[in-house]
C-alpha cells in the first residue's frame, strides 16, 4: 500500500526533528517534506502534493492559521491539521474557518499523532480532548435559551439564521455527523445511504451553507448552532 503524504511546517527544530523520527518509524505515513516556515507553503503543496499537512501556528512571517487558507486554495483535497500550543478560541475557529479540519495540542501522545493523521485523510476530524472540550462549550453556549441568549456574545446566531439554509432533513443529519467528526463511510453506514449519496448530500451541504470545505462546514455549524438537533 502506498504511504500517504505527509508534509510539516514546524518552527521549532527540536519539535520538527522529533516529528521526522516519530513518521520514520510510522510506515503507512511518508514525510516528504518538512519546513520551519510557511514562506514557501503554495509551491510546497502543488510539489509534494500531500493528502495531509500539519501545521504549527506561530511561525515567522506567515501564520499557520493564514497558512492553511493559503493550502486550501492550492490543494482543496490536502486535509490540514494544526498541530500547536494554542488553546484559544478565537484561534481554533479562524483555523477552521479557514479549512483546517483537526486541531491537536502539541502535548498529544505519540500514538495520538499518527493515528491523527490516520484519521484526517480517512475522513475524520480529530481534535485533542481540552479543544474538543471548547468547540463543545462553544456549541452549547449557541443553544442558550432566549433569557441567557441576550446577555451571550453577538456571535451566537438565531433559529432564523439555521432555518434560512434551506438544509433539508437529511442534510441537517449528515452535516451534524460531520461535526461529530464521522467520516464518509460511517455517515453512509449509519444512515444506511452509499457512500456516494453521502460525498452528493455534503455537495448540497457546501453549496447552501457557501462553503468549500468540510472545516468550513463544520464551523458555519457550530457557529450558527446549526447541529443542535440531537
Amino acid at each position: 500500500m502506498t504511504p500517504l503524504r505527509l508534509v510539516i511546517f514546524e518552527d521549532n527544530n527540536d519539535f520538527r526533528e522529533s516529528l521526522l523520527h516519530l513518521f520514520r518509524f510510522t510506515p503507512d505515513v511518508e514525510v516528504v517534506a518538512a519546513y520551519p516556515d510557511c514562506s514557501g507553503v503554495r509551491n510546497a503543496v502543488t510539489q509534494w502534493k500531500p493528502e495531509v499537512v500539519l501545521m504549527d501556528i506561530d511561525m515567522p512571517g506567515l501564520n499557520g492559521i493564514e497558512a492553511t487558507a493559503v493550502v486550501k486554495e492550492a490543494s482543496p483535497t490536502t486535509q490540514v491539521v494544526m498541530l500547536t500550543v494554542s488553546e484559544e478560541e478565537d484561534r481554533i475557529f479562524q483555523a477552521l474557518r479557514n479549512g483546517a479540519t483537526g486541531y491537536l495540542l502539541k502535548k498529544s501522545g505519540p500514538d495520538e499523532l499518527v493515528e491523527s493523521v490516520r484519521l484526517v485523510h480517512k475522513g475524520g476530524s480529530p481534535m485533542s480532548p481540552a479543544i474538543a472540550r471548547k468547540v463543545l462549550q462553544f456549541f452549547h453556549l449557541t443553544q442558550a435559551t432566549p433569557q441567557t441568549a441576550a446577555a451571550a456574545p453577538k456571535t451566537v446566531e438565531t433559529d432564523d439564521d439555521a432555518l434560512a439554509t434551506g438544509l433539508t432533513p437529511r442534510e441537517q443529519e449528515i452535516l451534524e455527523a460531520l461535526v461529530d467528526g464521522l467520516s464518509y463511510k460511517m455517515i453512509a453506514a449509519k444512515h444506511f445511504i452509499s457512500t456516494d449519496t453521502v460525498k452528493n448530500h455534503i455537495q448540497g451541504i457546501y453549496r447552501k451553507l457557501h462553503v468549500n470545505s468540510k472545516g468550513e462546514a463544520i464551523s458555519f455549524a457550530l457557529k450558527r448552532g446549526l447541529a443542535g438537533n440531537r
